[in-house]
């Protein structure tokens, strides 16, 4: 493997790869800011995947966790799909391991499957349906209310949804590390400090904090309503990484990061998986086109069904 060498310009090295092997950079909001900066599109998740399918690229890289390069592949098995470190992988995700996510439905027969995309392809090839953050009220609402549910694998969503919708939901235990990581205490000592402040939230917290929340909502949300807010400042109670886009957006304003609990958690908030990815990985990744995701055919079109099931909500 090629040692990255002092002194490298990365970005015009990443720029030349790009046009030499045919590629596309996508990069989650969560990504740290040089390999958003250098990236061709950013996004969550399901919005990159589906990003790479109107471009003509042959290559995908995906600057993000291991599942999200999964669902791009699933989406895009045409086209060869690289992640700049293996190891980058997802607590929520990790979370679910898929032999005991079957064994849980088996003990709830009867039950609608509804899985966020926050999994492993072996779990969504389980799941009847899909959803995003962004779209779970719509996919849970969609079901017939005479059918029972299970969700999973974050316990957080599930509960928050389950309130947003009135349904009854048998939730997975599975949770996210840097979402379950925000301190309700330390949220309303920093709202005293900044008492015009917005709280935004992900629903991946826990409910404690997202009672405090003005604004809960996907990753895409939380940018809009920094947009549209009238709001001169924010506490960000998700990973710190989409402060960037957030400065990018509304440079007038001010944004800080919901503390997690104890005096040295400062950064407890950065997702450790995400933060695998660098610009030298990326680089290394392009050159030497791994390491590749690739899925079985059979596990890719089972996976694949519960996502187009999704998408023609």
């Amino acid at each position: 493997m090629r040692v990255v060498e002092a002194g490298l310009d990365l970005f015009r090295e990443i720029e030349r790869l790009k046009e030499k092997i045919n590629a596309v950079v996508l990069a989650h909001y969560y990504q740290e800011p040089d390999v958003q900066d250098v990236a061709d599109f950013i996004g969550d998740s399901l919005a990159l995947a589906r990003k790479a399918q109107e471009t003509d690229a042959e290559v995908i890289v995906f600057c993000g966790v291991h599942f999200m390069a999964e669902t791009a592949k699933i989406l895009n098995p045409e086209k060869k799909v690289v992640l700049p470190d293996l190891e980058a992988g997802c607590s929520l995700s990790d979370s679910c391991p898929v032999d005991a996510f079957r064994e849980f439905i088996e003990r709830h027969p009867g039950h609608a499957v509804v899985s966020y995309i926050n999994t492993s392809a072996a779990v969504k090839a389980l799941s009847d349906v899909i959803c995003t953050s962004s779209n779970a009220e719509k996919v849970i609402g969609s079901i017939s209310e005479d059918v029972p549910i299970i969700f999973g694998p974050d316990r957080h969503l599930g509960r928050y949804v389950a309130e947003k919708t009135g349904r009854e939901m048998v939730l997975w235990p599975g949770t996210c590390m840097v979402h379950i990581q925000f301190s309700e205490r330390r949220i309303r000592k920093l709202k005293v400090r900044y008492p015009e402040a917005e709280i935004l939230a992900h629903p991946e917290c826990e409910e404690r904090v997202l009672r405090l929340a003005d604004h809960v909502g996907s990753t895409s949300s939380l940018l809009s309503r920094v947009e549209e807010s009238p709001a001169r400042e924010f506490i960000v109670a998700t990973e710190p990484g989409i402060i960037h886009q957030m400065q990018k957006l509304a440079p007038e304003k001010r944004f800080l990061r919901a503390p997690g609990e104890g005096p040295a958690c400062e950064a407890c908030s950065e997702c450790p998986h995400m933060r695998r990815n660098t610009l030298e990985k990326l680089l290394q990744c392009m050159e030497n086109l791994s390491p590749e995701i690739e899925i079985e055919e059979e596990l890719r079109l089972r996976a694949l069904r519960p996502i187009e099931r999704m998408l023609e909500l």
